[in-house]
């Protein structure tokens, strides 16, 4: 816990900037889907701030960090709360920095968008495509999502069958970061240099403002094409992906086992049959039907993406994949998990056969194609139905004994969640330049050691 008096002279400091004191509404705003894990889930769930701070502006951002750094208080940023790996859960108390109401569109000009890290990007989409741009990415959870929170805390998502993932030369052009000193720095990260502040979880900075590539405007189909086996399915959906001439937004396949608990489309098909979930554009179906019947598999679903996503009572297709896969499950099933794979771009699906062959029924096979540098390949979501965190760590060492990457889904760290293993950029550097006392975040970063206790500087 916090010292108490400490705290007090925090929320003395912040002036006029909102603060939540009620601890309901702090333990909300503490969480976000790391019980998606039951291992986070016991290692996370008592988790919690002693207060939110609801800055307004990137000076009531600064402003903030500079009585955090003043009281020696941690702080926690959270966007929209949709991460998976307890991204926004505080490890040691403090404050969680919500950011939401820091939405303003800077501006959109020549394919780009400049825009303040709070905003949601379903408003974004909407006010994008009224200027005839979308956002190129978003993860399954973009009703919901923040882009600030994609950016610090996501990886790739719908679109990434196109443009790869967010760390990609390209996709994150610029970035505003206030630090952790004293005083705090505005810095401008530009290109490469976003590399820093990409998948830290805010343990690098306070992202406030985002400067983003966008793609034309495009009216999406939502289609679902029925096959009798898994296998025929992940091989139509590697030949679809790797058409030049197909504008495509998502390619994903689903392993009939699972389809049972996805609600809408289970009436669709027939009991066995696994589906290829795919958002298309409309200058792609002609060639999409000839691929499908080439393939062995039937049509059985084409809707509007637009008019799925804004019509109330209706579900857009793309919530049913990634990681809204899992969440579908778990509403039917508390017990079961998942893991996040990597398969090479070599071969992939001669490993994906091999998985499947491995632990049959004990993974149910769910499969978003992407790409990666450039490459086409396929990452696993794959359903785990759970028994013991030992089982679990072996079914991983497994997947990577043959070849697989795991981006371990069940640990909260930025390094242990990487299928390397280790931070892909020099982000510790970074953090020990903008965060010397290691406010920000704390716990996250594992091998970060501070350089000099919070305490000694809190004059």
């Amino acid at each position: 816990m916090t010292d108490p008096d400490a705290l007090a002279a925090f929320v003395e400091a912040l002036g006029d900037i909102p603060v939540l004191l009620d601890p309901a509404l702090v333990k909300q705003r503490s969480q976000d889907f790391f019980w998606f894990s039951p291992v986070l889930k016991r290692q996370l769930n008592d988790m919690t701030a002693e207060l939110v701070v609801c800055p307004r502006t990137r000076d009531e951002v600064t402003h903030t960090m500079a009585a955090a750094w003043r009281c020696g208080i941690n702080v926690t940023p959270r966007g929209g709360g949709t991460g998976n790996h307890g991204q926004a859960v505080p490890l040691r108390g403090g404050a969680v920095l919500d950011l939401s109401r820091l939405d303003r569109i800077v501006w959109v000009r020549d394919g780009m968008m400049r825009v303040e890290a709070g905003a949601k990007l379903i408003d974004l989409d909407k006010i994008l495509r009224e200027r005839g741009w979308e956002l190129r990415m978003f993860p399954s959870t973009k009703r919901t999502a923040t882009i600030g929170g994609f950016v610090a805390g996501g990886s790739d998502g719908i679109g990434s069958i196109t443009w790869g993932g967010l760390r990609d030369a390209g996709n994150v052009i610029a970035a505003q970061v206030v630090t952790a000193e004293a005083p705090p720095r505005v810095l401008e990260l530009r290109g490469s240099e976003t590399d820093l502040i990409n998948h830290a979880y805010g343990t690098t900075g306070i992202v406030t403002e985002l400067e983003l590539p966008l793609a034309p405007a495009m009216q999406w189909r939502d289609i679902v094409v029925a096959f009798p086996d898994f296998m025929q399915a992940a091989r139509f959906c590697l030949v679809l992906a790797a058409c030049p001439g197909i504008d495509l937004k998502l390619v994903t396949t689903i392993d009939s086992t699972i389809v049972p608990s996805l609600e809408v489309l289970r009436e669709l098909v027939a009991v066995g049959e696994s589906l290829a979930l795919l958002m298309v554009a409309p200058s792609g179906m002609t060639t999409l039907a000839e691929l499908v019947s080439a393939h062995g598999g039937q049509i059985v679903l084409d809707a509007d993406t637009l008019k799925s996503e804004i019509t109330s009572g209706s579900v857009p297709l793309y919530e049913f994949t990634w990681n809204h896969t899992t969440l579908q499950m778990l509403t039917q099933d508390r017990t079961v998990t998942y893991l996040r794979s990597l398969f090479p771009a070599a071969d992939p699906l001669a490993l994906v056969e091999r998985m499947r062959t491995l632990f049959g029924d004990e993974l149910p096979m769910h499969l978003e194609f992407l790409r990666v540098g450039g490459a086409l390949t396929c990452a696993g979501l794959q359903i785990v139905r759970f028994t013991t965190e030992d089982r679990l760590a072996e079914i991983i060492s497994i997947h990577e004994q043959n070849g697989v990457s795991i981006s371990n889904p069940h640990v909260y760290t930025i390094e242990n969640g990487s299928g390397h293993k280790r931070l892909p950029v020099n982000q510790m550097g970074f953090k020990h330049e903008v965060d010397p006392l290691g406010i920000l975040n704390p716990g996250k970063m594992r091998d970060f050691v501070p350089v000099r206790a919070p305490a000694e500087n809190a004059e």
